[in-house]
């Protein structure tokens, strides 16, 4: 039995491959020394490397270092603590939307036969109300920059006589936005599905409502973890505009370090390599578990398929004993 090799491209021989290092060589030295004449040197002509401007920051002799890390230790604890709420937010309202909207959504193909006319009427006039809300509730909050939600929340609750902590302003604006956002991830993953499994699960008996929890909802999840990766990641970046509401988060304490030591460039390089591990360590905890949820669903395996010769034999000894 011959066995066929399809490729997609050529295998690059030889000459080819030196050219291929040669290039990368050549671009390698251009942006080396692109980088050395127009970012290095002029910022160290302006002296923005000398140990004045970075001893608050590196240099743990400098009587300002400890302050400057205790306040750039609380900035970060306040972030990661607004984050972890409104990431956890996020996704608990934005499943619950999710699930809302895929049901009523199948509540308006609905007839309610069975039922009297006005009942029916009503019920699916029900429906269609409360899918049209959600949908412009959806566009609204998604369309919204969400430092005006931040600034609404926080400016709205005490007109109305509710008072919370400044954290919890910047834990419901984040919320409000990217609950949305991950509500319309989780719905096109769901609806993006193979109609025949919603099918299926409603020949066995599942109703829309089991049909969505059981078997939509984690594929959905499994499907479009990458997008919602991005999303979490979103939303502890969007921790920063907490300033708005003098939320004392890492960007906010960065910018008091600055008016008092005056060195700009280092205190936000410095927070920026903070935000860039931070970021990093949650998308490879989500690639943790989304490599744990893969294996556990090799594992879990799926139930092996008959062979035909079983079959005809099962199909000839069900013939023999009738």
């Amino acid at each position: 039995m011959s066995q066929q090799t399809s490729v997609l491209y050529d295998v690059p021989g030889p000459r080819q491959r030196r050219i291929t290092l040669i290039s990368s060589i050549v671009a390698t030295v251009v942006l080396a020394v692109g980088a050395y004449f127009l970012i290095y040197q002029p910022l160290d002509d302006k002296g923005q490397f000398s140990m004045e401007l970075w001893g608050p920051l590196v240099d743990p002799a400098n009587e300002n270092f400890p302050l400057v890390w205790d306040r750039i230790g609380t900035g970060l604890k306040n972030t990661l603590i607004a984050a972890a709420l409104a990431i956890v937010a996020s996704l608990v309202v934005g499943t619950l939307l999710a699930v809302l909207r895929i049901q009523l959504k199948s509540l308006t193909r609905r007839r309610f036969t069975g039922l009297a006319t006005p009942v029916a009427y009503l019920l699916r006039g029900l429906s269609l109300t409360l899918s049209a809300v959600t949908r412009v509730c959806v566009e609204v909050f998604r369309g919204l920059p969400v430092v005006i939600t931040i600034f609404f929340v926080a400016r709205g609750f005490p007109e109305f006589g509710i008072s919370f902590d400044t954290l919890w302003y910047l834990v419901i604006g984040l919320t409000v936005y990217n609950a949305v956002v991950i509500a319309e991830i989780l719905r096109s993953g769901m609806e993006g599905l193979p109609g025949g499994q919603a099918e299926a699960a409603a020949a066995i008996g599942l109703s829309p409502l089991q049909t969505t929890r059981m078997i939509l909802l984690p594929q959905a999840f499994r499907i479009m973890l990458p997008a919602l990766i991005s999303q979490l990641v979103v939303v502890l970046k969007d921790t920063s505009l907490g300033f708005i509401i003098s939320y004392e988060e890492t960007l906010n304490i960065g910018k008091q370090i600055i008016g008092v030591l005056g060195n700009p460039i280092q205190v936000y390089v410095v927070i920026g390599v903070l935000f860039i591990v931070v970021n990093y360590s949650l998308s490879k905890l989500a690639q943790y578990v989304q490599r744990q949820l893969s294996q556990g669903r090799k594992s879990t395996g799926v139930p092996a398929q008959t062979p035909p010769a079983a079959l005809a034999s099962q199909s000839e000894a069900t013939g023999q004993g009738v």
